[in-house]
């Protein structure tokens, strides 16, 4: 490298957005991602150990797949050379694939080759690099967004070890931030800024587990943000809901907005109201909450508040619950004003609560005998002995496939547990029982 080429990557160094000056230069900087990571881990000790064999980071945007890529470039004595596949064409790969076999005949090196978007790479395109990954001429690192099992060809995916990166929790991206404000070399340091706890808090939820939206964000923050008469630049919650172009909700995942919001949300449901439940579903969506946790709500609305007056609906909230893990956000936002939209439209019982918690009332405080005599399992041999299942009668030989004989224990003959309501499909419900018993009356 030249005077002028070391100048030049200086000011690029410099010039450089704050999520990529900030990147990790060793393992010991690297924020979160310890399930793989973490001291004693494989990949912890491989990358220590220089023993390094071709892997794929897979994992949603933010998540450290080339930061990790760029620490393993800073740890081995391997060359580093990088390539993305969104713009890299043959001629590119061609030339990496020289240097490679170079720095192997000519110096004995190693080659570590790093294939951003990977999964952009057309068949052709991975296929090609496929026979130097398998004679070691290059040790692959790829990264992707997408599930490297469907994007990657298999030859590729066999001779490489598949890391998952997952989304940063908040306590990571609060660190970054924190780091991103106060590190006078490669952050923000000398600005002399400082960001409010609950802006702090407003920036790492909003991020959603990537750090580089957070970071940027930051960045935004303190370089448009005016200074106080103090001389310090104040990141407030109002600068924070700005910089990340939110407006501020009011909503603690952990306080009173959490749980007054969510309570709004299934009341509004229980109570037939689908504006009120899909406008309590965008807060919460807005404020970044749980999509399972939101999911797993609407079931419970849906047998709780639903019940058999609508046994769809039910269905329709665990077919939401499947859909929602499939699909992620944004596109599950639809699946869910979906299924919370039936559930406040259907007709309401809560019949199934009511038969299950007065039954179970009854099993803390009620003695009984024991199963009737012909319930009992007969099908062992000597039951018939023991009186089991004597005098039993099949229901499907009877009209109706329905037979009176007592099916409670004796000391709870003739008590209602589960009273259907006279409301959707449990008027059916409460029809049908009438019917058969009335006939069941007269034949006998």
């Amino acid at each position: 490298m030249d005077l002028f080429d070391y100048m030049r990557e200086q000011n690029k160094e410099d010039e450089s957005p704050l999520a990529s000056r900030l990147r990790p230069r060793t393992l010991d900087e690297v924020v979160g991602q310890q399930h793989i990571v973490g001291k004693g881990k494989l990949l912890y000790r491989a990358i220590k150990a220089d023993k390094l064999g071709s892997i794929i980071f897979y994992g949603p945007p933010g998540t450290g797949k080339t930061t990790l890529a760029k620490v393993i470039a800073n740890t081995t004595s391997a060359e580093f050379l990088q390539i993305n596949a969104t713009s890299a064409g043959k001629k590119d790969m061609e030339e990496v694939i020289e240097k490679a076999k170079n720095n192997a005949g000519m110096y004995g090196k190693k080659t570590i080759l790093f294939v951003d978007e990977i999964h952009r790479f057309n068949k052709g395109q991975q296929d090609y690099l496929l026979p130097f990954v398998e004679d070691g001429t290059v040790i692959l690192i790829g990264a992707t967004t997408e599930n490297p099992y469907f994007e990657v060809n298999g030859a590729l995916i066999s001779r490489s070890r598949i890391f998952e990166l997952k989304a940063l929790d908040t306590e990571d991206i609060k660190e970054l931030i924190l780091r991103a404000v106060n590190d006078k070399e490669r952050g923000m340091g000398s600005y002399n800024a400082k960001i409010d706890d609950e802006a702090l808090e407003f920036l790492a939820d909003m991020a959603n587990g990537d750090a580089r939206a957070a970071l940027n964000a930051i960045e935004l923050g303190i370089l448009t943000t005016d200074r106080g008469a103090d001389g310090i630049i104040h990141i407030t919650l109002e600068a924070a809901g700005e910089c990340i172009q939110k407006r501020p909700v009011r909503y603690d995942k952990t306080g009173d907005n959490h749980y007054d919001t969510i309570s709004a949300f299934i009341k509004s449901m229980r109570g037939s109201d689908p504006d009120a439940a899909v406008y309590y579903l965008a807060r919460m969506l807005y404020a970044g909450e749980d999509v399972k946790f939101i999911a797993r709500r609407i079931m419970i609305c849906a047998a709780e508040d639903v019940s058999n007056a609508d046994p769809q609906a039910l269905v329709v909230a665990v077919s939401a619950a499947q859909a929602v893990e499939r699909l992620g956000m944004p596109e599950g936002r639809i699946v869910l004003a979906q299924a919370a939209a039936y559930v406040a439209s259907a007709p309401k019982s809560n019949s199934a609560i009511m038969a299950i918690d007065e039954a179970m009332q009854s099993v803390r405080n009620e003695k009984i005998s024991g199963v009737p005599n012909h319930l009992k399992d007969a099908h062992y041999k000597s039951a018939g002995k023991l009186g089991h299942g004597t005098g039993y009668k099949y229901a499907h030989d009877y009209p109706n496939h329905y037979v009176r004989q007592q099916y409670l224990p004796d000391e709870l003959v003739g008590r209602k547990f589960y009273v259907p309501s006279d409301n959707g499909y449990e008027r059916n419900i409460s029809e049908y029982f009438n019917k058969i018993k009335v006939e069941s009356e007269t034949l006998e």
